[in-house]
């Protein structure tokens, strides 16, 4: 007899909201599987394999609550129950598994999907067959053919969904399409089925299983527990998931903006290194600075950049040592580029440390501040060259003050024995012994023009001078000088144009340089004397007049004190000190420069650079008063003021002239010579000395000219502290002199006697140039 079985309509909306639920989960699940990695994801897939195919086998179990047979009692049995139960389960896993391993390709998502449908078709009518009721089950092939093909298909759209970026009501809806096939397939597999009544049936056999109503409690409370653990374990997870994706994209930006900061800074290397050194980034600063690409150095350690020396001290390791000891190291050094080139860097080194405070690594920032050290020893330079002028300036103006005063004893020396020599009897050793004073005095006078050349307040007569010329003419006096050992070469150039320079003084500093260097060759050698035309400096064309040696040459620290007045290597009663000075105050004054180059064992070439003389250049050419003669006619006596503010050259100076017959009028500063002047009926003369306080010589004869043009003045100094156009026009008369020079200066003055050739009117004392 044949049953026709009933659905109770509750329960069938039941079991298509559990498949629906389920269908929704396990998608959501899915989601969280997509996103997971590692352990993470294959643990994700398990739930998901879980909440899907037991959602299946639960929809497929209230949808047989819901399933009755009037006249029959249904139990079922509880293995092939539980058989139906894993069946889903693992073929839910399996086709995941094969989709996501494929890569979720349509292949692999079409063939995941017929295995998963068959499983759930089997799931099915394994479930069917765990019934047990007094009645013979038979199906319909063509609905259980149907069902297998619904199942199918929901299961590979289920994958597909799976596997597919959705938001919240895609899942939804899709969840409820699911749901609909899956129920869809239980409802048209149960169409299909037919229970026909057998009386052969063991009741006993049928009721040992489980109770359909205390079953389907039990899994619809599993089921709903199941589901409400994955739907809270996903959202938790998702939470979590979000948060963690905020963090890693405030991470990602950070360290994106870390990068581009980095990458953007040019100017300094900045790197990082592992514990040991090793390199592991590199920015586009340390490309500019060090040469190498990001490629050519990351993996290598780091002393490479450091020179070889500096390898070999250890001087890497001792930095590491020391920034992750004290917390940093700083410092600065020569590094090496990539094309092998040095640079003074300066490198900061501070330690990476972890949150556990272990040392993870380094950073290190590097600068090239090559130009900054240069600019710093440039400026070190001028400091020191500045000092050394402002020295130098500072000797010379003593040097000039004392050779001022030094002048001015000399003068009353001189002019005292001058005058002594006349009233002394004709007795040998008497005037033996005062041409020794004269000539003790007299070489006093050289070292004070010495000291004036240093001081660059000796008057100087400067002209064109052909300088082959003038060291041919010097030739024989120099060999002299320096004796047979000692052989000179010269080179001079054809064409050579002529030096602005007095020659006098020219000839002085020649033979100081070629006497220096005899001295520095004590077993002989060689001194060449050369000229060469020189690129034009801030005055105009130069000239070049060296003078070299094969001798034992200078170390740099005796270079750096050759020029310096009173320092010499001769020992002591073998040399002034002032032979350079006087060289180089030449030059200077000159509007030239000394140049000295030495090595120890290498010789000294010591360069003096000169003006080139213009062509057209018309030098004033004063008159000089020969010396040491006596005038061709006696001057009539004049009545001569005689001013000068020290005492004894103003004796000195009156009584040379009271001695030629003149009269003589003292005073002792400008002011009383006003005084006497005014006073003065008659007046001839005036001879004033030129530095004095309160009122110069040159301000006393302004004074004289404007109250009484026409007097006659001759001005007396002991160095050049005059301007250029200050004296024009006054007759000037260098000290020391003597009685002869002082008395051609007045018959000079007094007759107006016209200039010679060979005449100055700047009158030095015969020997003391």
């Amino acid at each position: 007899m044949a049953h026709q079985g009933v659905h109770d309509p509750v329960l069938v909306v039941l079991s298509i909201a559990i498949a629906m639920l389920a269908s929704f989960v396990a998608l959501d699940l899915a989601g969280r599987m997509k996103a997971a990695t590692g352990w993470a994801r294959w643990a994700w897939l398990t739930v998901a394999a879980l909440v899907l195919g037991g959602g299946v086998w639960s929809m497929h179990f209230v949808a047989m609550l819901a399933f009755r047979l009037p006249g029959l009692e249904i139990t079922y049995d509880l293995g092939q129950t539980l058989l139906s139960l894993a069946l889903p389960v693992a073929v839910t896993a399996f086709g995941l598994a094969i989709a996501q391993k494929a890569g979720g390709g349509r292949g692999a998502v079409v063939a995941a999907g017929v295995v998963t449908g068959l499983g759930i078709a089997t799931m099915h009518y394994t479930g069917m067959a765990a019934m047990r009721l007094a009645a013979t089950l038979h199906y319909d092939p063509a609905w259980v053919a149907a069902s297998v093909l619904i199942a199918v298909g929901a299961a590979t759209v289920a994958i597909r969904l799976a596997l597919a970026e959705s938001g919240f009501w895609v899942r939804a809806a899709a969840s409820g399409a699911m749901g609909l096939a899956i129920a869809g397939m239980h409802y048209a597999a149960m169409r299909g089925l037919h229970a026909s009544h057998t009386g052969g049936a063991d009741p006993a056999g049928i009721g040992a299983g489980v109770d359909q109503v205390r079953l389907a409690a039990g899994v619809t409370a599993v089921t709903f527990l199941v589901l409400t653990l994955a739907l809270a374990a996903a959202a938790i997870d998702r939470r979590v998931s979000q948060r963690v994706a905020r963090e890693a994209e405030a991470l990602r930006a950070s360290e994106e903006r870390y990068r581009l900061l980095l990458q953007s800074v040019t100017d300094y290397a900045i790197f990082m290194l592992d514990r040991d050194g090793v390199v592991a980034n590199w920015n586009a600063g340390a490309r500019r600075i060090k040469g190498y690409a990001a490629e050519e150095i990351v993996g290598t350690h780091f002393s490479r950049f450091y020179t070889e020396e500096d390898r070999a001290a250890g001087e890497p390791a001792q930095a590491l040592a020391i920034a992750a000891g004290s917390g940093k190291f700083e410092a600065e050094g020569w590094r090496v580029r990539r094309d092998g080139s040095r640079f003074w860097a300066s490198t900061v080194i501070d330690p990476i440390v972890g949150e556990d405070g272990r040392l993870v690594g380094f950073a290190k920032v590097t600068r090239d501040i090559t130009e900054r050290k240069a600019a710093q020893e440039a400026l070190v330079q001028a400091q020191g060259a500045l000092a050394q002028a402002q020295k130098m300036e500072a000797v010379g103006q003593l040097t000039g003050g004392v050779a001022h005063d030094f002048n001015n004893l000399l003068m009353a020396v001189l002019g005292s024995l001058e005058l002594l020599r006349k009233r002394l009897p004709d007795d040998p050793r008497l005037l033996r012994l005062l041409d020794n004073a004269v000539q003790g005095a007299e070489r006093g006078a050289a070292l004070t023009q010495r000291m004036l050349a240093f001081a660059r307040r000796q008057e100087l007569k400067p002209e064109a001078v052909d300088l082959a010329h003038l060291v041919r003419d010097m030739t024989d006096l120099l060999q002299r000088s320096i004796g047979p050992a000692v052989r000179i070469e010269t080179r001079f150039p054809a064409g050579l144009p002529p030096a602005l320079v007095d020659a006098h003084q020219l000839e002085l500093a020649l033979l100081n340089l070629v006497v220096n260097a005899r001295d520095a060759m004590p077993e002989g050698g060689t001194v060449t004397i050369a000229a060469r035309t020189g690129e034009a400096g801030a005055g105009g064309p130069e000239l070049c007049l060296s003078v070299a040696d094969t001798g034992t040459g200078m170390d740099e620290a005796t270079l750096a004190r050759a020029q310096e007045p009173f320092f010499t290597t001769k020992g002591v009663g073998r040399g002034t000190g002032l032979g350079l000075s006087m060289v180089h105050g030449l030059a200077a004054q000159s509007q030239g420069r000394l140049s000295l180059r030495s090595r120890p064992g290498a010789g000294t070439t010591a360069e003096i650079w000169l003006p080139v003389a213009a062509p057209d250049s018309a030098m004033p050419v004063p008159v000089e008063a020969p010396t040491r003669r006596a005038p061709a006619r006696p001057v009539p006596a004049q009545v001569v003021l005689v001013v000068d503010d020290d005492p004894l050259v103003l004796e000195n100076t009156a009584a040379m002239l009271e001695d030629l017959g003149h009269r003589v009028i003292e005073a002792r500063s400008g002011r009383e010579a006003l005084d006497l002047m005014r006073r003065a009926r008659t007046l001839d003369l005036v001879l004033t000395d030129h530095a004095m306080p309160e009122m110069t010589g040159l301000q006393l004869a302004a004074r004289l000219a404007a109250e009484r043009p026409g007097l006659r003045l001759i001005l007396a100094t002991g160095y050049a502290d005059l301007g250029p156009d200050e004296a024009a026009g006054l007759p000037r008369l260098a000290k020391p002199y003597d009685q002869a020079t002082l008395a051609r200066m007045i018959e000079v003055v007094v007759r107006g006697i016209e200039a010679g050739p060979d005449d100055d009117t700047v009158v030095p004392f015969p020997k003391s140039a």
